[in-house]
């Protein structure tokens, strides 16, 4: 039985504690590198991931299946997302911890590190420069490899609908000013 059947036959018996668990954990581990991927702050999408829970937890009696189960999963990851990147606490730095203090020690140790540290760092610039939305959908295609037709409903604004054709557009568009960008960084030749 596939996941989303698993949790239809949970919630037909009543058992919405149970759909919610088989839920998490299908989905969570996808759903958790979505976060990641998105926030690119362990503590941040750890923050996501558990108000996304909870969300899920307490949004499933209201589920109508007017989407793919999946699809609304990744609506409330996507809206955690932005609810914890815009919090006001967001706008606190924070302290480094001793395992980033470690971590960043060994890189300098290493040539070969640096060098790949240096790349994520040009990378996440990259993806930091682009909007929440543009990352998201570039996270959502690319990391997850979802449908066009999922990431429509996974993106679109309440009341407003967004065309997969727009969105496959818009893609091309973000693949090729992510290139010009590259290039003008000096990460592609």
């Amino acid at each position: 039985m596939e996941l989303e059947e698993r949790i239809a036959a949970l919630r037909a018996q009543g058992d919405l504690g149970g759909a919610a668990t088989e839920a998490i954990r299908g989905l969570g581990p996808a759903v958790l590198r979505y976060l990641r991927s998105l926030l690119r702050d362990e503590d941040d999408a750890t923050e996501a991931f558990s108000q996304f829970a909870e969300n899920l937890w307490r949004g499933l009696p209201a589920f109508r299946g007017d989407s793919a189960f999946r699809t609304w999963a990744y609506r409330l990851a996507w809206n955690a997302a932005l609810d914890v990147r815009d919090g006001a606490w967001r706008r606190r730095g924070r302290r480094l911890r001793t395992r980033e203090a470690s971590a960043l020690a060994e890189e300098v140790r290493t040539k070969t590190a640096l060098a790949v540290e240096r790349q994520r760092q040009a990378l996440d610039r990259l993806r930091g420069a682009l909007s929440v939305e543009d990352q998201s959908l570039l996270v959502l295609r690319v990391d997850q490899g979802l449908p066009w037709s999922e990431i429509a409903e996974i993106l679109a604004e309440e009341g407003r609908k967004v065309a997969p054709a727009a969105l496959m557009k818009r893609f091309e568009r973000l693949k090729e000013r992510l290139g010009r960008m590259a290039r003008d960084q000096g990460l592609l030749e």
